[in-house]
């Protein structure tokens, strides 16, 4: 398997940070942290209509560039570097995958395009108050009526979900089965209230359903719906690996940059051997974690069975990576790492929400024991 970037994957790379750099710097990033959905529309849809970042993998016929995860893992990348306030992760991986996978051509045809050119938000709502990301967690319900479907009951840390034009279910059936449901955001009897969050530059959400209209989402083969999320979950933390990355190595610029400048003792903080192994550590973490997020991007490219054991290691490795790298930053800052004004809070918060996104390393650890068929009875707490 070839790890190496591709010229025109290093092209995306060039272009997106660049146009981040103008777009999404520190005060920009602040500003929007203060607003209502905690992003630009106008910038969302110039992302759409002047890069095609949000239809990278969506295929030609539907408005898109045709590309896949690598090159969306890109742009995860380079929007983990520049904390960018957007809802790339919830539109762009989470819902657009999920209709991709799935076996509906009718709710392609009507959505993708528009999502692609960032005319329209969309987000996938799974996670409800037992905070889990299996089968386990879904309570909400649907139940038939009049040829649709009713939803009732609620969910919780939604990316995006006060925002999105387009919220896709994950529901269960009176016959216990999971089922992908298509809400529009202005449906009635569907309420949402932003989540106050560590984070301030991803926004989640609650969402209450009350007898809720919604369409459902038309799978592959006889299973229930479940099978598609699964999919979809194995692949947005693969993409959220790539993202931290991008923290982390922003992260570590930063401390290379301030341990260069710093002085203490007449020198530079940078010329003390404790600073210098401390960085060459965090070094090799972001590498690490690099290499282990770019092969998972290419195993999601090349559909490997193993995807699932593979996204799991990826998230794991690269959630830890990427918090060690925004504490170590605050290390080597001292005092001023610490204080509002100075990004670097920023970035921590990032990283320590992120890892609860999917899943926690603990969780990944263990469902990736259990996929190579390593003995778990002992370990508590993980279905």
């Amino acid at each position: 398997m070839d790890f190496a970037f591709s010229d025109e994957q290093e092209e995306l790379r060039r272009t997106v940070r660049a146009f981040l750099a103008d777009t999404s710097p520190e005060t920009e990033v602040r500003r929007l942290m203060e607003t209502p959905e905690g992003f630009d529309r106008t910038l969302w849809r110039r992302m759409g209509t002047e890069l095609g970042l949000q239809g990278l993998a969506v295929p030609e016929e539907y408005g898109g560039a045709g590309c896949g995860p690598v090159e969306t893992g890109v742009v995860m990348e380079e929007a983990g570097r520049a904390l960018l306030c957007a809802p790339f992760l919830a539109s762009a991986v989470l819902a657009t995958t999920t209709l991709l996978r799935s076996a509906d051509e009718d709710a392609r045809k009507r959505l993708l395009p528009a999502l692609a050119a960032g005319e329209r938000v969309a987000t996938l709502a799974l996670t409800e108050d037992s905070a889990r990301w299996d089968r386990q967690g879904v309570t909400l319900t649907a139940r038939p009526a009049d040829g649709d479907w009713l939803l009732e009951g609620h969910k919780t840390f939604v990316l995006d979900g006060a925002a999105a034009d387009v919220v896709l279910t994950v529901a269960r059936t009176g016959d216990g089965g999971i089922g992908v449901f298509l809400v529009e955001g202005d449906a009635p009897g569907l309420t949402r209230r932003p989540l106050p969050t560590l984070d301030p530059t991803r926004r989640q959400a609650r969402l209450e359903y009350a007898a809720v209209p919604a369409l459902r989402l038309r799978t592959h083969g006889e299973g229930d719906g479940w099978d598609l999320v699964a999919q979809v979950l194995d692949r947005a933390a693969v993409a959220l690996a790539a993202e931290q990355v991008g923290v982390a190595a922003r992260a570590l610029d930063s401390a290379v940059e301030y341990a260069k400048v710093r002085r203490q003792f007449g020198r530079p903080i940078g010329s003390f051997q404790a600073i210098k192994h401390l960085l060459a550590d965090v070094l090799l973490e972001v590498e690490s974690a690099r290499a282990a997020a770019h092969y998972a991007l290419l195993a999601a490219g090349n559909e490997d069975p193993e995807l699932p054991a593979v996204a799991s290691l990826a998230t794991a490795f690269c959630s830890d990576a990427c918090l060690r790298a925004t504490e170590e930053n605050i290390q080597v800052h001292g005092g001023i790492g610490f204080t509002w004004e100075h990004p670097a809070h920023l970035y921590l918060k990032r990283a320590r929400t992120s890892q609860l996104l999917f899943g926690d390393p603990a969780y990944h650890r263990e469902r990736l024991a259990r996929h190579i068929g390593l003995d778990t009875d002992t370990v508590e707490g993980v279905a």
